[in-house]
């Protein structure tokens, strides 16, 4: 993960969005969309067979980038059939002009590994627009290129993809997503030539998209995918109600702009922190795993943006493991989802039925132990009507609630959002924070449906037990 370059996401606040979020209880339905950073700026890793065997037997993770091509790390996947993507290092770029030395380094790195590694794309740096070093963009397509014609050369073009990723600092203009446009000079004379190699070669645009570091306190429900008053773009008259998609459809927009329509956006980074300075607000461990566990559920939802409706997003979470060599803040070196001796720094659904995903120290939930989330005694109609518009709106299935379903009676606000943020909060996977809803909801071992005054006088009881 390089520098980033904040781009401001300023919009008109609008009342509250209804969050296109598809709700699965089944984190295994996500496989193939979701795959890893494997960083190894540290000096306590396990080692890379390892690491792979239990990605493999431990995980449903089957897609991992590397940021380099160590040839330690593709013997490692070897028969495992998990994706690899790896990356020529930035300095190396302006060599592979020259087709005779791209042609060598495909013999030398990739051929070797080709019949047991499932190597499916080949990144040329990584943020090089963002690096301001002439040298290396002016090189960048060519080098690609080159690349190519080498895998072309191999029979290898139509298995191996070639790429670059980006930081959102080539955007010169992302507010409102519409008006997304690429840097002047880099759009006509590195971007444009770059999308019609991507578009020839059947390659995607791939995006370091960050929503940690372009959110404040006062938007950090906006960056997490939390009930929020959204943001409107009065251009197309489309409603956001989450960060990532407004930095997506931005990255959209500047593709449009240059007569690009057709190509795939593939998030190449994004993740959160579990650990930060001290006081930095929204940096600890719990909201590092809600934002990545409803990242996942967003992304492969179905849904897409608004400016790339009905789709999937292929995404690489950064990072796999904690890096304690990295540089910069302490942030920068607790982005990982493991710790080196492979215990999770927290919960997000990856590890496979069975395997134990709760850290040392925490006592794991009883599954026998049933918990409700149920609005507050106090929580008016009008900001419950919310908390059930965002609900249903969200993908989960609201239709017990209609009139003639089976929990439509008693027919009140409170009733329905009693109903639909249960409904929610054991689909998120009971975490506390997925009972918030403004600080409007909360959770009991009450079971609602024989104690009916712990819903507050929604009537909803033993009859229907549309809360059991």
């Amino acid at each position: 993960m390089e520098e980033r370059f904040l781009i401001p996401l300023v919009f008109k606040i609008i009342g509250l969005i209804l969050l296109p979020l598809q709700v699965s209880i089944y984190t295994q339905g996500v496989e193939g969309l979701i795959g890893v950073n494997y960083g190894t700026i540290a000096d306590n890793l396990p080692p890379p067979a390892q690491v792979a065997q239990f990605l493999l037997d431990s995980t449903i993770i089957n897609s991992v980038k590397f940021f380099n091509t160590d040839q330690e790390l593709l013997r490692a996947f070897a028969d495992t059939g998990i994706n690899i993507t790896v990356t020529i290092p930035d300095d190396q770029i302006p060599q592979f002009t020259k087709l005779s030395f791209a042609q060598q380094w495909v013999k030398t790195n990739i051929i070797p590994h080709v019949n047991a590694t499932n190597i499916v794309r080949i990144l040329v740096g990584n943020e090089i627009l963002s690096t301001t070093n002439k040298l290396l963009i002016s090189n960048l397509v060519p080098a690609m290129q080159a690349l190519h014609t080498a895998l072309v050369g191999e029979s290898l073009d139509h298995n191996i993809k070639i790429s670059t990723p980006h930081s959102l600092g080539i955007l010169s203009s992302s507010s409102p997503p519409s008006t997304g446009r690429f840097r002047p000079g880099y759009d006509t004379y590195v971007l444009k030539p770059l999308l019609g190699f991507l578009k020839a070669t059947d390659s995607p645009f791939m995006i370091n998209s960050y929503p940690f570091f372009g959110c404040s306190e006062d938007t950090l429900d906006y960056a997490l995918f939390r009930p929020n008053v959204g943001v409107f773009d009065e251009n197309t008259k489309l409603t956001y109600g989450n960060m990532l998609d407004g930095q997506l459809d931005a990255v959209f927009s500047a593709i449009k702009h240059l007569g690009f329509t057709d190509i795939d956006v593939v998030i190449a980074e994004t993740g959160w922190p579990s650990k930060g300075e001290p006081g930095q607000v929204g940096v600890d461990a719990k909201t590092a795993a809600e934002y990545n566990r409803k990242l996942m559920q967003h992304v492969t939802s179905g849904i897409g943006t608004p400016l790339m409706p009905n789709r999937t997003f292929e995404t690489y979470i950064f990072a796999l493991f904690n890096e304690d060599l990295k540089p910069g803040p302490t942030s920068e070196r607790n982005f990982g989802l493991f710790d080196p001796d492979l215990t999770p720094v927290y919960n997000i659904g990856i590890l496979k039925m069975g395997k134990n995903d709760i850290p040392p120290g925490q006592k794991p939930r009883p599954e026998t132990l049933q918990q409700w989330c149920l609005p507050k005694r106090g929580a008016s109609d009008e900001t419950l009507q919310r908390n059930l518009d965002y609900v249903c709106g969200s993908g989960l299935d609201c239709g017990p609630i209609q009139e003639g379903g089976l929990c439509f009676y008693p027919n009140t606000v409170r009733a329905h959002a009693a109903y639909a943020m249960n409904k929610y909060y054991r689909a998120m996977g009971r975490n506390p924070f997925d009972c918030d809803f403004e600080q409007t909801g909360a959770i009991t071992n009450v079971d609602p449906s024989i104690n009916v005054m712990v819903i507050a006088n929604t009537e909803l009881g033993a009859k229907d037990k549309c809360l059991s």
